[in-house]
């Protein structure tokens, strides 16, 4: 096992206490954010879910993992529908880094030329 996504989602959790505690305004706002996430109604929760591991694996958020993973499998993602998703973050991912190299290949030519 990697983690123990249970325990990461808790003390995540937990940890988001000692934030609303010092920051209430600040954490008041952002769970208000993310409800109004849900308040169009033109993506499923399935859908939603499904984008957030895709998003959650592209910028390495394990606490997002952990609460998204959650929330997919409440959801009624099945494992086929994940792995289509992370397939196409992964893919994402490598588009992204060939995209990259082809933007620091230029940047080094007009380094060379200069």
């Amino acid at each position: 096992m990697l983690m123990d996504w249970i325990e990461t989602l808790k003390k995540n959790r937990a940890a988001g206490g000692m934030l609303m505690k010092a920051t209430p305004k600040f954490m008041q706002s952002y769970q208000a954010f993310n409800a109004a996430q849900k308040s169009n109604g033109a993506l499923d929760a399935k859908t939603r879910e499904l984008i957030a591991l895709a998003v959650a694996v592209t910028t390495r958020c394990d606490g997002c993992i952990a609460a998204h993973a959650k929330g997919a499998k409440d959801a009624g993602v099945t494992e086929a529908e994940l792995a289509d998703a992370l397939g196409t973050a992964m893919a994402l991912n490598t588009g992204a880094a060939f995209v990259y190299s082809n933007r620091v290949m230029e940047a080094y030519q007009q380094f060379a030329a200069s």
